[in-house]
C-alpha cells in the first residue's frame, strides 16, 4: 500500500496491521497534502504537525509490539467545535483562544481506538450557516470547485475528506451540518442518533438538536469511524443502544418500503427544489426501485415542526455567546440570533422540548407504512464563495432556506439520516441525497447506503488535482 490521497481508513488501518506501512509515513503524507492544500482549499484552522507526528511513532511502537486497536496508527481529523487536549477550540470564531486541559469524549474515544488526530478543522462561526467562511480564518473552498463552498457547518472536514487530505473526519450536525457538505462534496456523511457520539464536555450541544458525526469517502469508512468514536460519558443525558455500524455494511438490507419525499419541510420562507437536483435525486430512487426496493412518493407529517426548531437553536447560540470571550469580534448576525435565543429561552423553548415527543409519535407513525424515507439533502448545487458572507439576518436565513429546506427535521427529532452522493449537476457540481429512519435505525440505513454504494460506484470518483492544488484567483 502507497499513503498516495487514496487510501481509505479502512484500508489503511489494515495496512497498518499487516505491517505494510508506518503511522509514521502516513501521517507524514497527510501532513504534507494538508500543507499543500492550503493556499487552495483552506480546510484546516490547526495543524497539529509535531503532535501528530509524535502520536504516530508512538502507534509505530504499539504496532510493532503486536497492539491491535480499530485505527491504530491512522490519521483523522476533527472539527474545531470538538476539545483536543492541548489545543484551543475557537469553533469558527475571531480571537485568541487558550487550550483546552482536555479531550472531549468522542476525540477521548478515537484516540483510544488508536487513530492520530492530525488537526482541527475548518467551521463557520458557532457552526450556523451552510458556508464555511469568516474573518478568523478566511474561506474554505470546495475540492470539486474552488469557487464554490464545500457547504458548513462542517466544511473543513467535507473538504479535507473530498480532496483525500485525510481518509475520514468527524463533523456536527445542528441542522444538516454534516450531511449538507457532504452532499456538496460527493462524501457519506453519517448523522447518527443523538447521543451515539457523545458531545461532551456538553451532555447537550444546542439544546439537543446538534449531533457529532462523521464524514469519509465511503459507507464502511463512514461507519468504521462511526463506531470508534461513538460511546458516552458517564454523565450524558442520551443513551442509545450500541449498535455495530461496521457490521451493517456487510449486511443485506432486505426489501423495504421506500418514500421518496420531495417536498420541502415547513419553512417560514420561500423554498423550491432545483430541477436538476430533483432529476438526480429521482433517478437514485429509480436506482433503488431496480435493486428491488418498493418505492413511492410520500411525504412525512412534519405540520408546523420549524416552531420547535427556531427556539431550541437560537436559544442554544445565546449560550455560547454569553460563554464566548470575545463577544465585541462576533459577526452581526450571530450577536442578532443570539438576542433572539435569549427571548426564546424561556415558555417558548420549554414548549419547543415538550412538542419533540409529539412529533415522535406522529412522524414515527409514518415509519409504519414506510421503512426509509429518501429525500434531497438540499435544495440546490453549492454556492459559490462570498454569496452568503456578506448577507445581512435576514437574508442570510432566505438563502439558507433556500438551498437547505431539507435537513434540519431530523435534528429536531434527534433521528438518524445519511447523506449520500447523487450525481452531478452543471459544472460538475456535486449533490446528494438523505436516507432518514427513526429512531436508532443506522444499521438499516448503513446497510442500504453500502447496497448503493456497491451498484453505483461513486467512490471512484475524485475531485481534479488542479481544484486542489492550485491556488485560487485573487
Amino acid at each position: 500500500m502507497t499513503s498516495d490521497r487514496s487510501a481509505g481508513l479502512a484500508e489503511s488501518a489494515r495496512a497498518l496491521a499487516d505491517g505494510e506501512v508506518t503511522s509514521r509515513s502516513l501521517v507524514e503524507a497527510a501532513l504534507a497534502r494538508i500543507e499543500a492544500t492550503q493556499t487552495s482549499l483552506n480546510a484546516f484552522r490547526i495543524v497539529r504537525t509535531e503532535a501528530a507526528l509524535a502520536e504516530a511513532e508512538a502507534a509505530d511502537r504499539e504496532l510493532a509490539a503486536g497492539v491491535r486497536k480499530p485505527l491504530l496508527g491512522v490519521p483523522v481529523a476533527v472539527k474545531d467545535d470538538m476539545d483536543v487536549a492541548g489545543e484551543p477550540t475557537a469553533f469558527g470564531c475571531r480571537g485568541e483562544f487558550p487550550p483546552v486541559a482536555k479531550d472531549g469524549e468522542a476525540v477521548r474515544r478515537l484516540r483510544a481506538a488508536g487513530a492520530v488526530i492530525v488537526g482541527k478543522t475548518n467551521t463557520c462561526e458557532f457552526g450556523q450557516w451552510p458556508f464555511t467562511e469568516g474573518p478568523a480564518f478566511g474561506a474554505t473552498r470546495n475540492p470539486w470547485s474552488t469557487e464554490h463552498t464545500p457547504g458548513g457547518s462542517s466544511g473543513g472536514s467535507a473538504a479535507a475528506v473530498a480532496a483525500g487530505l485525510v481518509p475520514a473526519a468527524l463533523g456536527s450536525d445542528g441542522a444538516g451540518s454534516v450531511r449538507i457538505p457532504a452532499s456538496w462534496t460527493h462524501l457519506i456523511g453519517i448523522k447518527p442518533q443523538r447521543g451515539r457520539i457523545s458531545t461532551w464536555p456538553r451532555g447537550e450541544s444546542f439544546q439537543g438538536i446538534t449531533v457529532n458525526g462523521t464524514l469519509a469517502r465511503t459507507v464502511a469508512d463512514a461507519a468504521l469511524l462511526l463506531d470508534a468514536a461513538a460511546g458516552n460519558h458517564d454523565l450524558d443525558p442520551h443513551r442509545p443502544p450500541a449498535v455495530d455500524a461496521l457490521q451493517a455494511t456487510r449486511r443485506d438490507p432486505g426489501r423495504l418500503r421506500i418514500a421518496l419525499s420531495l417536498k420541502p419541510p415547513f419553512t417560514a420562507l420561500p423554498a423550491r427544489l432545483q430541477p436538476e437536483v430533483r432529476a438526480r435525486v429521482v433517478q437514485l430512487a429509480e436506482e433503488l426501485s431496480d435493486l428491488g426496493h418498493i418505492v413511492e412518493e410520500a411525504d412525512p407529517p412534519y405540520g408546523q415542526i420549524g416552531l420547535t426548531f427556531v427556539p431550541r437553536a437560537t436559544a442554544g447560540l445565546a449560550e455560547r455567546v454569553r460563554e464566548a470571550p470575545f463577544p465585541t469580534l462576533l459577526d452581526r448576525r450571530t450577536r442578532d440570533a443570539a438576542r433572539l435565543g435569549g427571548l426564546l429561552g424561556g415558555v417558548p423553548l420549554r414548549a419547543a422540548r415538550r412538542a419533540e415527543a409529539v412529533l415522535h409519535r406522529r412522524i414515527g407513525t409514518f415509519f409504519t407504512t414506510y421503512d426509509v424515507i429518501l429525500a434531497p439533502t438540499t435544495a440546490a448545487p453549492p454556492p459559490r464563495i462570498g454569496a452568503l458572507l456578506g448577507l445581512g439576518g435576514l437574508a442570510t436565513d432566505r438563502a439558507m432556506i433556500a438551498a437547505c429546506p431539507y435537513a434540519w427535521p431530523w435534528n429536531v427529532l434527534g433521528w438518524p439520516g445519511v447523506n449520500v452522493p447523487a450525481g452531478f449537476v452543471g459544472g460538475g457540481l456535486p449533490v446528494g441525497a438523505q436516507l432518514l429512519g427513526p429512531a436508532n435505525s443506522e444499521p438499516l440505513l448503513i446497510s442500504l447506503a453500502a447496497q448503493l454504494e456497491a451498484r453505483l460506484r461513486w467512490h471512484t470518483a475524485w475531485p481534479p488535482e488542479h481544484a486542489v492544488t492550485d491556488s485560487p484567483a485573487a
